[in-house]
């Protein structure tokens, strides 16, 4: 019989919004995997969160405010306890509507609205990256970065300030993967497409019938397998890509 892992032993994920949707099934991957997974939200942990230990590995931030980030880091640096960082999944992210629901374009957008938009999908990441870099420069650990099909076409749901926030964390990536190599850290990329979670908007069915190859939604067990992927021994050579999910929606 195999002894029992000890934590020195134990990989670490710290990632954001693992509250619902693909983080919330990306949790479940990795903990089912044997992995310590750290995870940070604005809001309090749930006890209805069915992964174990959760509470004690918790961060409660508000990813929208730089200056509670570097509280936040500190925070997760305290949990690490001057250990080692395997992965850092940025998934938290936010899109806001217009009055009913419509989409927000690049006009109607208050400016307001865009800064706290760039600050949790963009600047967020980059900061939380340099925060721990020194943790994952000792694992040889890896950053994900979650993006968006809206990120590279006009879509009719997310708006201006979301899409470009992620047309930027796209290119964060390339960036932060010939920044962060030389100090043996992997940064890549997904870019999901249509999954089936709490957020989809009326009229996803449409596109599912006119633009999907493979005619259905993804599912966010199948985003989390390819996040896990990416933070495995099988993409130990991957770099700087960007992974598409969206059966086909793309070509």
């Amino acid at each position: 019989m195999n002894a029992p892992l000890s934590r020195d032993n134990v990989r670490t994920l710290v990632l954001t919004g693992a509250s619902r949707g693909i983080g919330h099934a990306t949790v479940k991957k990795f903990s089912a995997n044997g992995w310590r997974v750290i995870t940070i939200s604005r809001q309090p942990f749930s006890a209805l969160c069915p992964w174990p230990s959760g509470g004690e590995n918790h961060v409660q931030l508000d990813l929208a405010d730089p200056v509670d980030i570097g509280r936040g880091i500190e925070q997760i640096r305290t949990r690490l306890a001057g250990g080692k960082l395997d992965a850092l999944v940025n998934n938290a992210a936010i899109s806001p509507k217009g009055p009913g629901g419509t989409r927000l374009g690049a006009i109607d957008t208050p400016f307001d609205l865009w800064r706290q938009v760039f600050n949790v999908n963009f600047f967020a990441p980059v900061a939380l990256a340099r925060g721990l870099v020194d943790e994952l420069s000792a694992a040889k650990g890896c950053v994900v970065n979650v993006t968006s099909i809206a990120g590279s076409r006009v879509h009719p749901f997310a708006g201006s300030a979301y899409a470009t926030s992620k047309a930027a964390l796209a290119a964060l990536t390339r960036e932060m993967s010939h920044d962060f190599g030389p100090r043996g850290i992997r940064v890549n990329a997904i870019a999901p497409g249509e999954i089936d979670t709490a957020i989809l908007s009326p009229g996803t069915e449409k596109i599912v019938e006119e633009q999907i190859p493979m005619r259905r939604l993804g599912t966010p067990d199948e985003v989390a397998d390819v996040i896990h992927f990416l933070c495995e021994k099988g993409s130990s050579y991957v770099s700087g890509a960007e992974i598409q999910i969206n059966g086909g929606q793309h070509v």
